[in-house]
C-alpha cells in the first residue's frame, strides 16, 4: 500500500461517522416534545417522567480489551467520545481499538459500538482482516471488573459511506449485542479516504 494511502487511513474513521454521530443521537427525542400521560382523575397532564421506576437491570463495567482469536486480534480498548466538530474520535494507534463510550457498554441492553483502524503508515490496522471475518466467529471483550462477555458474529456488510445504517447499527434493542466497524472497500484518491465502511454484527452468547 502507497504512502499516501496509510495517511489517510488515519482519518477515515473519522470520516465515516461525522454524519451519524453529531448532535443526539437517531432515537433521542427533542427536550421540547416531553410525552405526557393523563391523569385516572382528569385533572390534566402528567409528566412521563414521574413513572421512573428503580433501575432492576445489573449494571455493566467498562470494556479494556477485545479478542478475535480467529482474526488474531488481542487489543486494549481505549475510550472514545466526540470531538468539538461533533465528529467521532477514533483510536489515537492503529493497532488499539475503541469503544464509543456515549452508547452502551459490552454486555448491556442495545448496540455496542467498537471502532478500529484498517491500516496505517506503519502497516496494517488492528481491524485490517476484520472483513474476512466468518458468521459464528467468537469474540470476547474483557471489562474493567474482571468479567468477560462474549458475542458470537451473526453477519457482516460493506456498505458505502454515504449510505451508513444508523439505525441499524445505533437504534436501541432489548439485547446486547456488538457492531465492529472499520474502512473498507476501495480508495477515493480524490477524498482521501476509503469508500465504504465494513460492519460486523456480533449477538451476545
Amino acid at each position: 500500500m502507497s504512502p499516501s494511502l496509510r495517511t489517510a487511513a488515519l482519518s477515515c474513521l473519522a470520516l465515516l461517522l461525522t454524519a451519524v454521530l453529531t448532535g443526539a443521537p437517531p432515537h433521542a427525542s427533542r427536550p421540547d416534545a416531553a410525552p405526557v400521560a393523563t391523569s385516572a382523575a382528569g385533572t390534566g397532564p402528567v409528566v412521563a417522567d414521574s413513572f421512573r421506576s428503580v433501575r432492576t437491570y445489573p449494571a455493566v463495567a467498562t470494556p479494556v480489551r477485545l479478542r478475535i482469536r480467529a482474526l488474531g486480534v488481542d487489543s486494549k480498548v481505549q475510550r472514545l467520545g466526540l470531538q468539538p466538530d461533533g465528529t467521532v474520535e477514533v483510536p489515537e494507534r492503529p493497532d488499539v481499538a475503541g469503544w464509543y463510550e456515549h452508547g452502551p457498554r459490552p454486555g448491556q441492553a442495545g448496540p455496542a459500538v467498537i471502532l478500529g483502524h484498517v491500516d496505517s503508515r506503519s502497516g496494517p490496522g488492528i481491524f485490517a482482516r476484520l472483513g474476512t471475518v466468518r458468521r459464528g466467529t467468537l469474540v470476547g471483550v474483557d471489562r474493567a471488573d474482571g468479567s468477560t462477555v462474549t458475542f458470537r458474529v451473526t453477519g457482516i456488510s460493506r456498505v458505502p459511506k454515504v449510505e451508513f445504517p444508523t439505525d441499524l447499527v445505533y437504534a436501541p434493542s432489548l439485547d446486547a449485542t456488538l457492531r465492529l466497524v472499520t474502512c473498507g472497500g476501495s480508495f477515493d484518491r480524490t477524498r482521501g479516504s476509503y469508500r465504504d465502511n465494513v460492519i460486523v454484527f456480533a449477538d451476545k452468547v
